[in-house]
């Protein structure tokens, strides 16, 4: 049987972390910026991360 490929969308997307939960990007922070507040903006640079009940369909994506 072949060798399982990685997701190449997935991994450049997420990471996974020490604890094993699924680091990922916010969104809503790519353009029309001028219309969002700077509290929303800051707090849409921080990582956020994946449900748990979603979590485990990224990790198969990412299983190389």
């Amino acid at each position: 049987m072949p060798k399982m490929k990685t997701r190449r969308s997935a991994a450049k997307t997420f990471k996974i972390t020490a604890t094993g939960k699924v680091k990922r990007r916010k969104a809503f922070r790519s353009h029309i910026l001028t219309s969002k507040s700077t509290k929303r903006k800051r707090h849409l640079r921080k990582s956020g991360f994946v449900a748990e009940t979603e979590a485990y369909k990224v990790r198969r994506f990412l299983s190389a």
